[in-house]
């Protein structure tokens, strides 16, 4: 019981926000993708694949973040508790887990065409450099968005079998809104981190951190608005935007106190429902 503990803890898998977040985008670049030619049935199915994928790769990220990171975590108060930070699982263990995760992983990939699989094998050192940008530049979550949001691509090409224009504003759209929430999620720790050295956009932009937000999501939702363009979205798909407006802009910078760390907890969370109202919106496009 305890082994199991630990490795719930050190994939975080009691934490589901991690692994949803990284599952929103896949859903997004499937349902663009969809149309009446493909099975509803192989739409459900890739669902489930793009699921299961982003649980066994958000869980191995994990590993590898605690490993790259477990001098840095022994001195932050959130993390020091972690299991390699605080001793409790040795590294040869962790990376036996990731290996494993990742033989998973690659089984639920091999149930794609072959331009999803290319794109996605491409796509694995992104994944597993992004712990080290924080030693090199403040911008590690933009390095993040880049590589968090992949399964939006991987999600049009499992359907779509090439990379296109909405795909690609989608994407773009991604990238800004996950800068923005993991700069929120930064601020939690930004007193720790600028003591040990470590950098990030919520360090560079801690004196005005709503107006670095509005910046991130309003470029968000511009490039939702020029993705329903290219799609040739009717009104109501403009019209259902009015509830990501509200919860980004009403909700998240109208609410957020970057000097508690509960806050900004609780509206980095938040985007979880930014995920389902996005999707809803694509529904909407799609369907109406």
């Amino acid at each position: 019981m305890k082994q199991l503990n630990l490795f719930i803890q050190i994939t975080r898998l009691n934490r589901p926000i991690g692994y949803l977040l990284l599952f929103w985008p896949c859903l997004w670049g499937l349902t663009l993708a969809y149309d009446s030619s493909i099975s509803i049935n192989i739409y459900i199915f890739y669902i489930i694949l793009f699921f299961l994928g982003s649980v066994f790769m958000r869980s191995a990220g994990c590993i590898v973040n605690d490993i790259s990171d477990k001098n840095f975590d022994k001195k932050v108060e959130r993390t020091k508790n972690r299991p390699i930070a605080s001793g409790e699982m040795s590294i040869k263990i962790a990376f036996f887990y990731v290996i494993v995760l990742c033989g998973l992983a690659l089984m639920v990939l091999i149930n794609f065409n072959n331009i999803t699989i290319l794109l996605a094998l491409a796509s694995m050192p992104l994944a597993f450099t992004y712990p080290l940008m924080k030693r090199f530049t403040y911008w590690p979550q933009l390095f993040l968005g880049i590589t968090f949001n992949y399964g939006l691509i991987l999600g049009w090409t499992s359907i779509n079998g090439a990379i296109n224009l909405p795909a690609i504003s989608l994407y773009f759209a991604a990238i800004f809104w996950t800068l923005g929430y993991d700069t929120i999620y930064g601020y939690q720790d930004i007193n720790d981190d600028e003591i040990i050295g470590v950098k990030s956009t919520s360090i560079k932009f801690k004196k005005n951190p709503k107006q670095f937000l509005l910046l991130c999501y309003s470029i968000f939702f511009t490039l939702l608005i020029l993705t329903g363009y290219i799609m040739k979205f009717e009104f109501f798909f403009y019209f259902s935007l009015v509830l990501t407006f509200g919860h980004l802009f009403l909700y998240q910078i109208r609410n957020l106190n970057s000097k508690e760390p509960k806050n900004c907890l609780k509206i980095f969370k938040s985007n979880n429902i930014i995920g389902l109202i996005v999707f809803f919106n694509l529904l909407v496009g799609k369907l109406v």
